[in-house]
């Protein structure tokens, strides 16, 4: 039988605040080519672009 799965915590204090920080931040962060260039080539190395949907 599966174990129930926890709650996730609630993050408070500095975390929060740096989390925040992070979110308002990467909201309008455009990925750099070097990023995308990146990803293209994982996603090809673990085969997703072979799966048909």
């Amino acid at each position: 039988m599966a174990k129930p799965i926890k709650e996730t915590p609630v993050l408070t204090g500095k975390d929060a605040v740096r989390f925040e920080k992070i979110l308002e931040r990467n909201k309008t962060r455009r990925a750099t080519p070097e990023e995308i260039q990146r990803g293209k080539e994982a996603y090809e190395l673990f085969g997703f672009d072979k799966i048909k949907y």
